[in-house]
């Protein structure tokens, strides 16, 4: 079974490596990487999978991004992704392991309050039904690239805390 722990404690070059065998390595290219560009990841979200041999197998990287309004008010949202398994790994586990270790990093650090509003770019069918993601209420939302709306998915205790239309991108605040 998947041990986790903290992706700080993991080497740089081999999150990399990892990253390019899951995705490619022209995964730089994609709209989520323009959506937090700039930013640094969030280390008490995100994590990585070893399997029974202390390997890495897998890896979730979650950044603090922002939907700004039409008005310029920037809401802040934590983005969930890239989460990487190694092609041989899929299906074995090690996503839905990082996933719920990164949910659940998050709404510890919330305590007593509702943690921030979750975004990613996905499948709709597994994030929803594991995770609770829906496109509910992102269609109105643009993003600095090319991207499949039913794709982009959101995760919030309250969805009238977001607005309907938006630019989504890195956090500055």
């Amino acid at each position: 079974m998947a041990t986790i722990i903290p992706l700080d404690q993991v080497e740089p070059a081999l999150v990399e490596a990892l990253l390019d065998r899951a995705f490619e390595p022209e995964r730089q290219k994609r709209t989520a990487y323009k959506v937090r560009d700039g930013v640094e990841w969030l280390p008490g979200l995100s994590f990585a999978a070893l399997d029974d041999e202390d390997y890495l197998v897998g890896t979730i990287q979650c950044w603090p991004v922002a939907l700004t309004d039409e008005a310029g008010r920037a809401h802040p949202l934590v983005m969930v992704g890239p989460v990487a398994v190694l092609p041989e790994q899929q299906n074995d586990g090690y996503g839905k392991a990082l996933t719920l270790a990164s949910l659940s990093a998050l709404e510890d650090l919330a305590g007593d309050a509702a943690p921030l509003p979750q975004v990613l770019i996905g499948d709709a069918d597994y994030y929803g039904r594991f995770f609770g993601f829906t496109a509910q209420g992102t269609a109105g939302w643009q993003l600095p690239g090319p991207w499949d709306p039913a794709r982009l998915l959101v995760r919030t205790d309250n969805q009238a805390v977001l607005p309907e239309t938006g630019m989504l991108g890195p956090w500055r605040g």
